[in-house]
């Protein structure tokens, strides 16, 4: 179980506390496993198994707690024989009808410390803005980044050398389990279709009562083969329009809405970096895990600067910036990235293969005159750093610690 010290090391501060921790991300982003290394420190710092209430909502053993009521009567019942402080963690909350009435309840009435997952983002909108709102804090779990991702592989092939790690790391993408199945094809594309499929009936259809699921599979096929590419629901209807279908504007938002709710996309937004302002229409899309693209719609190495793209913006999120697409003029920036005031830009290419791609690629700051670190990277293995622009391969820029 690979430790995930990115997340915890942004959780440690808050264990113990009366804060509820919340964990949110794509089903089987490993959720579950991070519940299960905070449950790990607790018990080396002291904490006795007994202090410890763990119940997981998909499991039908527990189909009968599934209403605020029973779960609150049963969590104090178990609570009564605890010494100390009770550690409880519910994991897919979501199953549970009315969780917020119980979860707060639970917090004002017992000395106790609360770690909760969901696979939805309006886990946290809504109604429990009322019961808990400002008593939370979030924590977004992502798939294994490459970090991860070869520090695992390499447990299963010791041998293999890091262009050999990445290459499949951009076929097999980051989703924790396909370890289980030592990353062979066959059995990695399957599981990644099938937990796809999951996705998309339990936490997408069935959660927004959707009624047109054809509907909703082309427009998520059309969002994943366009990853990366800038994105209006305008040019969706036309696609459709020409497929004979006529589909409202206001319908396709929707869909694309439940697809981001259900952390299947991340949906990053243009902004003007002279006028710096967010605009308002035009924004592009990116699949939480490219193993995922690659399992059920196939491409990713036809597609590689979108998937190389992909890879990127992912990072960047998993380390916790806030990620727009710059517009300078005509130029754009693939990423301008925003943490605690200070920015980052990124710009993406497979390779800098004529010196009008690097003049494009490099050019794309022409414009951008403060001292922030700007990045250009590539499956280059030369350094082609310039007028204070850096150039990096995409493999070392992805495994390095920090950027500066």
């Amino acid at each position: 179980m690979i430790k995930r010290e990115l997340y915890m090391k942004r959780i440690r501060p808050f264990i113990g506390g009366d804060l509820i921790k919340v964990m949110t991300g794509l089903r089987r982003s490993g959720k579950s496993v991070m519940l299960e290394l905070i449950k790990e420190e607790l018990m080396a710092s002291g904490v006795e198994p007994s202090q410890i209430i763990s119940i997981n909502f998909e499991d039908m053993r527990y189909s009968h707690l599934q209403t605020a009521a029973a779960l609150h009567a049963e969590i104090l019942k178990r609570s009564e024989s605890i010494r100390g402080k009770a550690y409880l963690f519910f994991d897919e909350i979501q199953e549970v009808n009315g969780w917020e009435k119980c979860v707060n309840s639970l917090r004002v009435a017992l000395d106790c410390d609360i770690y909760i997952t969901g696979s939805n983002a309006k886990l946290l909108s809504g109604e429990l803005a009322t019961y808990i709102g400002g008593r939370y804090v979030e924590f977004v779990i992502y798939p294994f980044s490459f970090a991860e991702f070869l520090e695992l592989y390499r447990t299963l092939s010791p041998d293999v050398t890091l262009q050999q790690c990445f290459q499949k790391y951009l076929l097999s993408g980051g989703m924790p389990y396909l370890s289980n199945l030592r990353y062979e094809a066959e059995p990695s594309r399957q599981y990644l279709t099938d937990l796809f499929n999951s996705v998309q009936l339990k936490d997408i259809v069935m959660r927004n009562k959707i009624r047109d699921a054809d509907l909703l599979e082309r427009i998520i096929a059309y969002m994943t083969a366009n990853v990366g590419t800038v994105f209006s629901a305008s040019s969706l209807v036309k696609f459709f329009k020409n497929e004979q279908r006529t589909v409202a504007a206001e319908t396709i938002l929707n869909y694309i809405r439940y697809c981001c709710d259900s952390y299947l996309f991340y949906q990053i937004k243009r902004r003007d970096l002279r006028g710096k302002q967010i605009l308002a229409s035009n924004e592009k899309y990116y699949i939480a895990d490219h193993g995922i693209r690659e399992a059920v719609f196939g491409g990713n190495m036809k597609d590689i600067n979108q998937t190389l793209e992909n890879i990127v913006c992912m990072e960047l999120l998993r380390r916790g910036y806030a990620v727009t697409v710059g517009r300078t003029g005509e130029k754009e920036i693939d990423f301008v990235c925003e943490k605690r005031g200070e920015l980052l830009y990124v710009q993406v290419a497979y390779l800098l293969a004529s010196e009008n791609t690097v003049r494009r690629e490099f050019g794309a700051y022409d414009d951008v005159s403060d001292n922030f670190p700007k990045y250009v990277v590539s499956l280059d293995e030369f350094d082609m750093s310039r007028n204070g622009i850096k150039h990096r391969n995409i493999r070392d820029f992805l495994l390095a610690e920090e950027w500066n």
